[in-house]
């Protein structure tokens, strides 16, 4: 990496900065000050000692490492421009001429791509070498060749497209391959059954460690890439725009199957922040009223002067708490993290029953527990086991709540808090608000996460209007406002 200027290296971190600070990450000025020093001590001839020295100055917490490596590329890259190993290629006719080319155009189906079938066998040996710099290089070769779009005769219509190059390479059909050749560089034991089993066990080890070693790979391509498309752009649209937020900013409704499971391994740390401020706010309820006659006792010593005020010490109960959730389609991992969750702050609550329902509602209480070891399939095995569809698969909130009140209520009392999690979308059935009413007059409190925005609660199928007249309803789009929802409107 070439150490650029003194002023050019102060706007580097400031928009490093800057950017971090737009995915959410708490860098305050000193912070700032620490990283500008390591700047200076660090200096550039190794970048990933910088790098390291940067996250140590500016992070908070492990989770936050792959946000800040996207971003540390952005506005501190290994280069600039075209890599150094493609520099010496010889021009085309369009770059002669000073045009920029064009996207190469894709085989037509029998024919042959030498160029491909090029990449795919050096990446081929790259992989099963574990060769970390060729795979380097072979990441720009591969956007080189196959991951520029448009023409550049529009302004903003050309840039380079990880997906579009990676999707003609596909690296995971190489597994096979890599496997093949390691295997036939190995000894060929087959004396008995035991000596298959253990190679059998090994061979799924070694597709495990190919397969991670593939994902990298696409991680190099998507970040050579997002340099490309930063100096074309600029790196601090880029950093907004492409960059994945930290996990606890995921949108629950827009997160994927491994986004899902790696929030999902967020569950207990997540858990002891919030039941250590629970426990806080629960210290500070203890202290009521000023308790005005020992007060003034106290006073006498002091000259008449209420320097040691005394109180009513108060002995709340841990409340109670009801989850009532919706499991179908999109929200399901929004209420499957939230019920984790919950059951991982079990030790805070008195009691906690917990009912899941589609169009129907059942208690997963004794579900829950049992599911302990697998909680990947939680909504899965709720809707297999639990009796939470009747004659259709689609969600009615005013049959669920109508069940609930009629059936269930009992579970609710004068301690009880009712969270209440579910995007409110009634596929135009009767809501019947006068269900929840007769929960919410139970309850000490009942309380509605909703994971969709507020300006979409309006629109479409949405009966959120009608129940929010009746319970304060919350928009919850990620873990990050769950928790802070949690922290601060559960009772003590």
């Amino acid at each position: 990496m070439t150490a650029p200027g003194a002023t050019d290296t102060a706007a580097r971190l400031t928009g490093l900065v800057r950017a971090l600070r737009g995915h959410g990450l708490r860098i305050g000025p000193a912070e700032t000050v620490d990283a500008a020093a390591v700047l200076d001590v660090l200096g550039f001839a190794d970048r990933e000692q910088l790098r390291a020295g940067l996250a140590a100055a500016l992070l908070r917490s492990d989770g936050q490492r792959a946000v800040f490596d996207a971003v540390f590329d952005l506005f501190f890259p290994l280069g600039v421009g075209t890599p150094e190993a493609l520099r010496g290629t010889e021009p085309t006719a369009e770059a002669a001429a000073g045009s920029t080319p064009e996207a190469p155009e894709p085989p037509r189906f029998g024919r042959p791509d030498p160029l491909r079938d090029r990449l795919r066998e050096r990446l081929a040996a790259a992989l099963a070498a574990d060769d970390r710099a060729a795979q380097a290089r072979l990441a720009g070769e591969v956007i080189e060749a196959f991951g520029r779009y448009g023409t550049g005769s529009t302004p903003g219509s050309d840039g380079w497209s990880a997906h579009q190059a990676l999707g003609r390479l596909a690296p995971e059909t190489l597994l096979a391959r890599i496997l093949a050749g390691l295997r036939d560089q190995g000894p060929d034991d087959r004396s008995d059954r035991s000596d298959r089993s253990d190679r059998d066990l090994a061979d799924r080890v070694l597709a495990d460690e190919i397969r991670r070693r593939i994902r990298d790979f696409r991680a190099l391509v998507s970040a050579e890439a997002r340099r490309r498309v930063a100096e074309l752009r600029g790196a601090e649209r880029i950093a907004e725009r492409a960059v994945a937020p930290t996990v606890d900013r995921i949108d629950f409704l827009a997160a994927g199957r491994d986004q899902l499971a790696e929030l999902r391994r967020t569950v207990h740390p997540l858990a002891r922040k919030l039941a250590t401020r629970l426990a806080a706010r629960r210290r500070r309820a203890a202290r009521g009223r000023i308790d005005l006659r020992r007060t003034l006792r106290r006073s006498l010593g002091t000259g008449g002067v209420p320097l040691r005020p005394a109180y009513r010490l108060r002995r709340p109960a841990r409340p109670e708490l009801v989850l009532l959730c919706d499991v179908s389609g999109s929200v399901a991992g929004f209420a499957d993290f939230t019920m984790l969750l919950v059951q991982a702050m079990g030790e805070q609550f008195s009691k906690v029953r917990v009912f899941a329902f589609v169009n129907r509602t059942a208690e997963v209480t004794d579900l829950l527990r049992r599911g302990e070891g697998d909680p990947a399939r939680l909504a899965a095995r709720i809707l297999a086991e639990a009796g939470v569809m009747g004659y259709h698969g689609n969600s009615d909130y005013g049959s669920a709540l109508g069940e609930f009140a009629d059936h269930h209520l009992a579970a609710v009392g004068p301690r009880t808090c009712v969270l209440v999690l579910g995007d409110a979308r009634n596929n135009y059935r009767d809501p019947n608000p006068e269900a929840l009413r007769r929960i919410a007059t139970r309850a000490r409190r009942v309380i509605w996460l909703n994971p969709e925005r507020p300006d979409l609660w309006t629109t479409g199928d949405s009966a959120a209007p009608a129940y929010a007249d009746m319970v304060e309803m919350h928009s919850c789009r990620n873990a990050r406002r769950l928790g802070e929802l949690i922290a601060r409107l559960l009772p003590v």
